[in-house]
């Protein structure tokens, strides 16, 4: 089951009003934008009371979550652990009420009755492939992905489009009837046929893989999903953006340049299980310096994981300012002056 909604509306990528706009795409209305971010947050059982788990996210922790978006400032933001749609229409009115305005989104289940896999974006969706009925079998036993995967193709602007897949693997506790690595290793194979597939069609296809694995980097999972030979994804493994001491649960850990996305308690580790992964047509446009683990005090009052993103570079042609330039300097006016000038230079496409 999977239930998908979005809105084709004329907006720009930043959350202020003003910034990055262009002329739409012949169909679709799109933003001209010149970088846009791509995020990946496990907000760690953001449930209503509908949920059989019988736990409600706080509202101390849901005010920490968008604290935290606000701070990595995502246009498009891959969500795991999500309630009912419900839920997640609650979390998207909560954003916009605070200038950010999400107007496209995607919900997709599995076999998982309480966590879901979403996306909310400012830019409009091409085309939807939600993944929710694959199974495989281990051990003698079958078994259906739990969470499913969300597969979108994104439209940035007339001229820009990546594919999007959203995961949630297995997680590491243990289960009655599987070994909890055997299962997430057959979950990562799925995907990665699914990737496959896409690169079938076109070897130079953008493409984004991100979510929480729950793995490590070097685990059989997350080897899998990045690949080998022509089509390896390569891992953008982001750090942080600042020393993040304030961060860190316990002193000393862990220092400038982390790239842990969560930490075990009870046997005192910080683990990388979030990625983002991006095909080699994307390398090229990846804006390593403008991507980060955001490392924030008291970002455990939010989920057990922090939140990754990634910064591209959209288009071609002369470079107007990016997004993220305009909004450091807070300059609209002059970036939409600066954007149509670059247009009318280049005969109004």
């Amino acid at each position: 089951m999977f239930i998908t909604s979005g809105v084709n509306s004329m907006r720009p990528s930043s959350k202020t009003p003003g910034k990055c706009l262009g002329t739409p795409a012949e169909g679709i209305s799109v933003a001209r934008t010149e970088t846009f971010g791509v995020a990946t947050y496990n907000i760690e059982n953001y449930l209503d009371a509908s949920s059989s788990k019988g736990r409600v996210k706080s509202a101390e922790s849901k005010a920490k979550v968008r604290e935290s978006i606000r701070a990595i400032n995502p246009d498009v933001l891959a969500l795991q652990e999500v309630g009912s749609v419900a839920t997640l229409m609650e979390f998207r009115a909560s954003l916009k009420a605070e200038g950010f305005d999400f107007p496209h989104w995607e919900h997709v289940t599995g076999s998982d009755a309480d966590l879901h896999v979403a996306i909310l974006s400012r830019f409009p969706f091409s085309a939807r492939r939600a993944h929710t009925g694959d199974s495989f079998e281990l051990g003698g036993h079958r078994f259906r992905v739990r969470r499913g995967f969300a597969e979108v193709d994104v439209q940035v602007n007339a001229g820009y489009q990546f594919t999007l897949f959203v995961a949630h693997l297995k997680s590491r506790n243990a289960v009655p009837d599987g070994d909890a690595a055997g299962l997430r290793l057959e979950e990562a194979k799925l995907l990665r046929a699914k990737i496959d597939a896409r690169l079938a069609i076109s070897a130079e296809a953008k493409i984004i893989v991100l979510g929480d694995f729950n793995d490590t980097e070097d685990s059989a999972a997350v080897k899998t999903i990045r690949g080998v030979g022509g089509g390896e994804l390569f891992d953008t493994r982001p750090t942080e953006a600042s020393n993040g001491t304030a961060a860190i649960p316990l002193p000393g850990i862990a220092t400038q340049g982390a790239a842990w996305t969560t930490f075990y308690e009870g046997k005192d580790r910080y683990d990388r299980i979030d990625y983002v992964l991006i095909s080699k047509a994307l390398k090229a446009d990846w804006v390593a310096a403008e991507s980060h683990v955001l490392a924030i005090p008291g970002w455990k009052t939010a989920s057990d994981h922090r939140p990754v993103v990634a910064v591209f570079k959209a288009g071609t042609g002369q470079r107007v300012g990016s997004c993220s330039e305009q909004r450091t300097r807070g300059e609209e006016g002059r970036g939409i002056s600066q954007l149509f000038t670059a247009i009318e230079k280049r005969g109004g496409r």
